[in-house]
């Protein structure tokens, strides 16, 4: 088990590994939600449905206002509603993983939605809860995931 030497989070293995584990299992389940509208309306209707979220900036990031705005709103909205966020550095590789290259400005804003009622936890995406709210105890309050080559 590693523990960073800068926060003393217990990383355990990899979070990058268990968001991508994470992202494929809710892919596989039907409970992927791509794109920074789609995800609001999901956010705005149901808001208890929504487990986990994923903001994946690129270099573009810093230029697009619109999209930072977003961003700010859908982090409160996360904060408010206690759902687990992280950042990703590289949208290009959540649009790999999510299987939506066509659409790489749908991979800026990623959603999980909670799994049906009597069905399995996801492990992968219990040790992203975990590791999100350890992060929050020492302040880092969206922390960014390294996702894994392929």
């Amino acid at each position: 088990v590693s523990v960073c030497r800068v926060c003393g989070i217990n990383a355990g293995r990899s979070p990058g590994k268990s968001l991508k584990e994470a992202l494929l299992g809710a892919q596989s389940d039907g409970r992927l939600t791509a794109g920074v509208y789609e995800s609001a309306k999901i956010m705005t209707d149901d808001p208890d449905s929504v487990s986990f979220c994923v903001l994946a900036m690129d270099e573009d990031f810093q230029c697009d206002i619109a999209l930072q705005i977003h961003f700010t709103l859908i982090q409160s909205f996360c904060f408010d509603n206690d759902i687990s966020i992280v950042r990703v550095s590289d949208t290009q590789r959540v649009a790999e993983i999510v299987g939506d290259k066509a659409q790489l400005e749908d991979a800026h804003c990623v959603l999980i939605t909670n799994p049906a009622e009597g069905s399995w936890e996801d492990p992968a995406l219990e040790k992203l809860h975990l590791f999100c709210e350890e992060s929050r105890n020492v302040n880092d309050w969206v922390p960014e995931i390294v996702l894994p080559e392929r």
